[in-house]
């Protein structure tokens, strides 16, 4: 049994280092902080050996903001400092639990039998968190996704049917992170999810490189006004074209193709994004989504990006991909059994 006063001790300790290493809440200000911020002196980005902001180094995007506001809090876009103090306290108490006694699961279910995250210094509130004072990363007084078009609704519903029964017939069938094509944190728009929310930006004259820490893939995005290629040739993350606006690197992004729906989008969806280095440690991240053929209107979302400690280490995903070659050994298993009941 693990000592009580160890245990207090650790949890102590633990919740004084994770205090110790929080970020203060970068984005999502107020009007009248961000008032107050503006009269502070101006701070200047440094610049490249050709002169752009200079963005390199390693970043997280890592937050606990959701994409979409909860229902309960209506049109309130942002939360009181009082709630942001309680909402970071509630969260380093949690880690600081989880890691002296682990992730409390319920016996029997899927969570139980999968190791805790903290252990292996997975669990998001282990890495730098960007805590916005946002109720969501959508902005606007909504702060959810437009509903769908019946057209889109009725798209995404027919795609749905069509695999039903046939989720295991072949690795076709499997969803993309399973077959370690795209897991979702290094697609476009760029968005968090559960680890490893970590990249690292790399500029040379004309190039922005940002590579993601997970599935360990490179997006490169030219900034020299190459065009984007013929509107036929559709790609998993879509084709990135970045200009310079003062400041701000602005990154247009087409060519989607219908295999890798963001939120049940087509492959007429169009995204724009902007990057903004508003100080040493913040990179502030905003887009816009716009698709006809899913949405009667364009949304934004918007984000922080804090500095963290590299290097990025590789994410082997492909390395075996045992999971995918077991599930799919296991659903032939299971027609296998199926079968030999039919028959007697």
């Amino acid at each position: 049994m693990l000592n009580r006063y160890l245990a207090s001790g650790i949890t102590a300790t633990i919740v004084t280092a994770v205090l110790a290493l929080a970020p203060a809440p970068v984005a999502g200000q107020s009007p009248q902080k961000a008032k107050s911020a503006a009269k502070t002196k101006a701070w200047t980005a440094p610049r490249t050996p050709d002169g752009v902001p200079d963005f390199q180094g390693y970043w997280t995007n890592n937050t606990l903001t959701p994409l979409e506001r909860p229902k309960g809090l209506g049109s309130k876009e942002f939360y009181t400092d009082q709630e942001i103090a309680d909402a970071r306290k509630k969260e380093q108490q949690r880690l600081a639990l989880n890691i002296v006694e682990g992730r409390p699961t319920e016996q029997g279910t899927a969570a139980d039998v999968h190791y805790d995250f903290a252990q292996f210094g997975l669990d998001k509130a282990q890495s730098n968190v960007v805590w916005d004072k946002r109720t969501s990363l959508i902005v606007g007084p909504t702060g959810t996704i437009p509903a769908q078009l019946p057209e889109a609704r009725k798209r995404n519903a027919d795609i749905a049917a069509k695999n039903r029964g046939h989720e295991f017939d072949g690795p076709e069938n499997r969803p993309l992170s399973a077959r370690c094509i795209i897991l979702g944190y290094d697609a476009v728009p760029m968005l968090p999810a559960g680890y490893n929310n970590n990249l690292q930006i790399v500029q040379s004259p004309g190039i922005v490189t940002i590579l993601h820490e997970m599935n360990h893939s490179a997006r490169i995005i030219p900034t020299g006004g190459q065009p984007h290629p013929a509107p036929s040739i559709g790609l998993w993350r879509g084709d990135s074209r970045g200009h310079w606006e003062g400041d701000t690197l602005v990154v247009d992004v087409t060519n989607f193709n219908d295999r890798n729906p963001f939120r049940g989008s087509s492959d007429k969806l169009h995204v724009v994004e902007r990057f903004r280095r508003v100080d040493a440690g913040t990179i502030l991240y905003r887009f816009t989504v716009e698709d006809p053929a899913t949405w009667d209107q364009p949304w934004t979302a918007e984000l922080a990006m804090t500095t963290t400690q590299g290097p990025i280490y590789e994410f082997g995903c492909h390395e075996g991909n045992y999971a995918l070659a077991y599930t799919l050994s296991g659903a032939r298993a299971a027609e296998a059994e199926a079968s030999k009941k039919t028959s007697h």
